[in-house]
């Protein structure tokens, strides 16, 4: 990257920065009760003030809830939430590229291990992963804007699942904001505004938990051994992954001829290697189960859709008297 190419980001980042600081350390000085007042005598341009003081706040780290009930005491629960997630919207994709544009590229350059292993399973997600993290409102707002724009998901899939999924917590913080000014303003209904907004905010703090339930706990399926068998018999395409160590691939009970053979300590730093198995079923094998029960979770969690864990494992299938190769009984 050249001096020329460089200049402008840096210069952005600065920029950024600098005005972030500076609110952050004039922020006491800041008067809500005056920026409300100034954006509702805008009149009919009032809505659109307020989306670009919530999108620039977003860029600036300033938090999110702070412009989230403002919207709602000015334009009311449902008005407030369509603005507040306008605002919110568009600050997101703002914060999104800008990291895109910055340091995307540096990043990759120089993430490896770890860091590495965590670009690739969000961007194995897509979607899936923005959609969970706008739902759990224990991430960082502003944070995960940047952070997600380190990754490669397509910003339309990050747009999309972003306004979909702040839709219930933008709801409830507009309707906190509205409850917040009609109880000054001395009405009853205030208390039920509340209500219904903590509730929907309890509610989206348990989703995740929720959801899980209902898929059933395990992120795998079980298949047997003569099911095996039999789809190894009548079709191709399956892949076969042995998560036990290299003695025992080799070891008394030998290994299923197709197998791969990938210890379950190795997995974490494999991932790109079996990126491209995402698309077929996988099966996973051990001794008995328990590794691969584990393993089917690492890739469940990395997008891997399609995992089976054969039950009983390589005991079970030598118990059947099914093929195995590469035994060495003394080993």
């Amino acid at each position: 990257m050249t001096m020329r190419t460089l200049l402008p980001r840096i210069l952005l980042a600065l920029a950024i920065a600098g005005a972030a600081v500076w609110l952050a350390l004039n922020r006491d000085s800041l008067d809500p009760a005056l920026v409300e007042s100034s954006i509702r005598n805008l009149g009919p341009w009032a809505p659109f003030a307020h989306i670009a003081a919530f999108a620039i706040g977003t860029v600036l780290f300033l938090p999110g809830a702070i412009f989230g009930l403002a919207g709602g005491m000015l334009f009311g629960p449902l008005w407030g939430t369509v603005i507040n997630l306008a605002g919110a919207t568009l600050g997101a994709t703002a914060s999104f590229l800008t990291a895109r544009y910055l340091a995307m590229d540096w990043v990759r350059r120089r993430a490896g291990g770890r860091l590495e292993q965590l670009i690739a399973g969000v961007e194995a997600e897509g979607w899936r992963f923005v959609a969970f993290t706008r739902l759990v409102p224990v991430f960082p707002f502003n944070l995960l804007n940047y952070a997600l724009g380190l990754t490669r998901i397509p910003l339309p899939q990050y747009v999309l699942a972003s306004l979909i999924c702040m839709i219930p917590g933008t709801l409830a913080y507009s309707w906190l904001g509205h409850a917040g000014r009609e109880a000054l303003a001395g009405n009853e209904a205030a208390i039920r505004y509340g209500l219904l907004a903590l509730a929907l905010l309890a509610a989206i703090a348990f989703l995740p938990r929720l959801i899980r339930r209902l898929r059933g706990g395990e992120p795998f399926r079980w298949i047997e051994v003569d099911g095996l068998a039999s789809q190894l018999k009548e079709r191709s395409g399956i892949a076969l992954i042995d998560v036990r160590g290299p003695d025992e691939f080799t070891g008394p009970l030998g290994h299923i001829g197709a197998a791969r053979n990938i210890p379950v300590a190795e997995l974490p730093g494999r991932l790109i290697e079996i990126n491209a198995l995402k698309d077929k079923p996988v099966i996973l094998i051990c001794r008995t189960d328990k590794r691969s029960a584990n393993a089917a979770k690492l890739l469940s969690k990395v997008g891997f859709r399609d995992v089976h864990v054969l039950r009983g494992g390589m005991e079970r299938w030598n118990q059947n008297g099914l093929p195995v190769e590469g035994r060495v009984p003394g080993k």
